[in-house]
C-alpha cells in the first residue's frame, strides 16, 4: 500500500466516528510509516507518563510537524507499522504508544494498551497483574 493509500485509509477510519479500532489498527501494522530520527535515536515526547513515538503517514505530515516545532525536517526510516508495535515498543523502557501525524487534524495515538502492544508492555494488562 502506498504511503497516500495508507493516509487516506487511516484518514477515513479515524474520521469515521464508528469506532472501527480494529481496522484502524490493522491498516496501521500493515502500512509502511515515517518515523523520525534525531541524533541516531528515535523521535519521541513523553506525556502523562507514557513516550510517544512519531510515526508519519507521508513526508508532508512530516514535514508539517516539523515546521510547526520550528526546527528543521529530521532524518527518517521508513518502517512497517507491525513492527513499531511489536518489536520497537518492547525495547523501550517504560509504557510506549506511537503519535501517528502528530500535529495534523486527521492524527491520532495508538497507546499501549492491550491488542495494540504485546500484553508484557500493555500498561492496561501490567495493572490487573500488579493488583492480584
Amino acid at each position: 500500500m502506498s504511503a497516500e493509500a495508507l493516509r487516506d485509509r487511516l484518514t477515513d477510519l479515524a474520521a469515521s466516528g464508528q469506532g472501527d479500532l480494529r481496522a484502524l489498527v490493522g491498516e496501521f501494522r500493515r502500512g509502511e510509516v515515517l518515523v523520525p530520527v534525531v541524533d541516531g535515536s528515535l523521535l519521541s515526547a513523553e506525556s502523562g507518563g507514557i513516550r510517544w513515538l512519531f510515526a508519519f503517514t507521508d513526508e508532508e505530515a512530516l514535514r508539517r510537524f516539523a515546521e510547526a516545532r520550528g526546527e528543521p525536517v529530521p532524518e527518517r526510516i521508513p518502517v512497517y507499522g507491525a513492527r513499531l508495535l511489536d518489536q520497537v515498543v518492547p525495547a523501550v523502557d517504560g509504557p510506549v504508544g506511537i503519535a501517528v501525524d502528530a500535529g495534523s487534524p486527521t492524527g491520532f495515538v495508538l497507546p499501549p494498551v492491550a491488542g495494540l502492544v504485546p500484553d508484557a508492555v500493555a500498561v492496561d494488562v501490567a495493572s490487573k497483574e500488579s493488583a492480584a
